[in-house]
């Protein structure tokens, strides 16, 4: 079952997770929110939208912008609605 740790802490795990280019979008509910802060940052996919993102924060340390979803992907990534994603660290084995 792929889980999502940082800092040696689980912050998601799920087994209905969606692989998109090699990245693990774990299921809203299988994360752990407590440890997700909203951050003011975007970017832009040419296929699947705008990008979003969260801070992990885990014991006082923040590992910023390593959290990122598509709050309302384009129709081609309609899977990867509602599910969330991590990068910069955070280990997803």
């Amino acid at each position: 079952m792929p889980k999502a740790t940082w800092e040696g802490t689980v912050i998601a795990e799920s087994d209905k997770c969606v692989v998109v280019e090699g990245n693990q979008y774990f299921p809203l509910d299988s994360v752990r929110q407590e440890y997700l802060q909203p951050v003011d940052k975007t970017t832009v996919c040419s296929w699947k939208g705008t990008a979003n993102y969260y801070d992990v924060v885990v014991n006082g340390k923040r590992n910023a912008a390593a959290a990122w979803y598509y709050a309302d992907p384009a129709p081609a990534a309609a899977q990867i609605k509602g599910r969330v994603a991590f990068w910069k660290g955070v280990r997803v084995e």
